[in-house]
């Protein structure tokens, strides 16, 4: 009844939870104990009645009703720890699970965070892991612990009586294939459940995400429509599901109540004949309870683990998704350790790159050289090609065409982790945690301590408005630094890119979407950065670029120019071009280039 697919999910789930198999063993070893309580008890009622009660002989009955009550508080106590052991190993393991795969989401390639929304992630890091954590272990072991029980109490029931047995058997044919039926239609309704409630909760995400946008342009109404169309997509599913699940938890539920009257009118006349002794028909009636009870139950186990299949695939898409780095031949981090200990130059040497291997270029044939001390500045219009230079430097973007040499060492082949302390970036999108503004500049690193962060503040001129806050560093910040100015949530951005102590200094239009006097701020701490460090940056004032050591001119992903400001406009081309067409220019005389 499980699928090959099903049994890689349980293996894979039971990697995990092997980590815990002493707590489960000691579940596990309770099951015969349950089973044997279970199979003893109906013994024990026979004996009671047969032997002490039906000849009126009550001698030692005292003494066989308090072993039947030990033995239904034996039984109790099994089903508890058996419960609580299971549970226990399975929140571990999905704790487990769900660390490992947050692990992994900071390892995945920024290429599936392009073409994944952030709210299906977020549902397979939580509702789905849930629905996991709350029903695997316990669902798929309690089905193995009642299908034994279920044969033990056959088997049983054979022995205490055949004829009675038969009959109980003849409706388990009818049973075993409507299950079977159910459970594939209950499969097929829970994965687009799961579906469905993933696409709705990332969709759910971009519209809190964006509604101020969606109230700015009055879009509540369609909003609320698309939201709704997928809400409905989920109530359908679990409507059909619930129907599935009540109509065999029902059927089963009659088909129990009608072998019990087969059962007590057959075993009646057994009695009255002289037969079947009424203990015997007793105990029988009882024993039912455990033979149909399970199967009842078996519907909602079903069920439960089914949508944990269903969950499972969905969290098993991350588990599989490539990591960009996994197929590349990287160096032992230890051997790159001195030679990549100080930067010493980068070199482009006919790169080219497209967005995930298909369509047009948006790198072609580029080559440059960055040296140690040298401030290179990167020029054109939007979607030339400067950020994708960048991400590639930093690795954000990998699979490239051509070479890239960083102190002479191939950059695909180099771990991550081994030139991180090398750069630093200044990103134009700027993303503050729910944080203090020490931990938003120091990011939690242990090297950077009070005097670290106010250091980067200071160099940022960030050190005035910070110490003007309730609190100043300890001052906590609301979503994404609401409770600050742009320009305010920038410099504390440009604090943390100084703090950490990258020997290059990347800057990804460091002054874009801020207020004049924050910007004016910044390109002094930019000035700074020119005669202290190893700069490259995507920049549009002509301040920043006319002190560049090279300048590269940009077109679609092309390399048109290079060379100093100077230089350049000797060439009297596109650069000279992109600052006669300058028309923007600020109070202080100061010209800026088209981003």
């Amino acid at each position: 009844m499980i699928k090959t697919l099903d049994l890689h999910y349980l293996k894979h789930f039971f990697q995990f939870a092997s980590r815990y198999k002493k707590t489960a063993i000691i579940g596990i070893l309770m099951m015969p104990i349950s089973v044997a309580a279970n199979l003893l008890f109906p013994w024990l009622v026979i004996q009671v009645i047969d032997q002490h009660l039906t000849p009126s002989k009550y001698d030692g009955l005292m003494m066989l009703i308090a072993f039947m009550v030990a033995v239904l508080i034996v039984n109790y106590l099994a089903d508890a720890i058996y419960t609580y052991c299971l549970r226990k190993t399975g929140q571990q393991a999905i704790f487990d699970i769900r660390m490992a795969l947050f692990k992994r989401l900071l390892q995945l390639p920024k290429t599936y965070y392009d073409k994944t929304p952030t709210g299906v992630t977020l549902s397979r890091l939580t509702s789905d892991l849930e629905v996991i954590g709350d029903s695997f272990v316990l669902g798929i072991l309690s089905l193995v612990k009642d299908s034994i029980n279920t044969l033990a109490v056959i088997v049983f029931m054979f022995f205490i009586n055949w004829q009675l047995a038969a009959i109980v058997l003849l409706v388990f044919p009818p049973v075993l294939i409507l299950t079977q039926y159910v459970r594939n239609r209950l499969r097929a309704m829970y994965v687009i459940t799961r579906s469905s409630l993933a696409k709705g909760t990332g969709f759910l995400q971009e519209c809190l995400l964006g509604v101020k946008t969606v109230q700015l342009y009055g879009a509540e109404a369609e909003v609320e429509a698309k939201y709704k169309s997928y809400t409905q997509d989920f109530l359908r599913a679990q409507l059909k599901t619930n129907k599935y699940d009540a109509s065999l938890f029902s059927i089963i539920t009659g088909i129990t109540s009608i072998t019990i009257g087969l059962i007590i009118w057959y075993g009646s006349g057994k009695v009255l004949a002289g037969f079947v002794s009424l203990g015997v028909l007793i105990a029988f009636i009882n024993t039912l309870e455990k033979v149909f009870v399970p199967l009842r139950d078996f519907t909602s186990q079903i069920a439960s683990i089914q949508r944990s299949f269903a969950a499972f695939e969905h969290i098993e898409e991350l588990f599989i998704e490539a990591l960009e780095e996994q197929d590349l031949t990287l160096l032992p981090a230890k051997s790159l350790k001195k030679k990549l200990e100080h930067f010493e130059s980068l070199a482009f040497k006919n790169v080219r790159f497209q967005y995930g291997g298909v369509g047009p270029y948006v790198l072609d044939d580029v080559s440059f050289t960055l040296k140690k001390g040298e401030q290179l500045a990167l020029v054109g219009t939007t979607g030339s090609g400067k950020s994708t230079i960048i991400r590639l430097m930093n690795k954000t973007y990998m699979n490239y065409q051509g070479s890239i040499l960083l102190n002479g060492i191939e950059l695909s082949s180099i771990p991550k982790d081994a030139m991180l302390h090398l750069f630093s970036l200044m990103q134009q999108d700027v993303f503050l945690f729910e944080k203090d503004i020490h931990f938003n500049i120091s990011l939690g690193a242990q090297h950077i301590n009070q005097n670290a962060v106010r250091n980067a503040a200071e160099y940022v001129y960030a050190h005035d408005f910070i110490t003007e806050l309730e609190n100043q560093y300890q001052f906590e910040l609301t979503n994404n630094g609401g409770n600050l100015s742009a320009g305010q949530a920038q410099l504390i951005s440009f604090a943390r890119s100084v703090a950490q102590g990258g020997q290059v200094m990347m800057l990804d239009e460091a002054t874009s979407s801020v207020d004049s006097v924050t910007e004016n701020l910044i390109q002094k701490a930019i000035s700074r950065l020119f005669e202290e460090k190893t700069v490259i940056a995507i920049a549009h004032r002509l301040s920043t670029i006319r002190h560049s050591d090279q300048i590269l001119v940009l077109n679609q992903g092309k390399i048109v120019e290079r060379g100093n400001h100077s230089e350049l406009l000797a060439m009297a081309g596109v650069y000279a071009n992109l600052l006669s067409d300058s028309t923007n220019i600020e109070n202080d005389g100061e010209r800026l280039l088209p981003a």
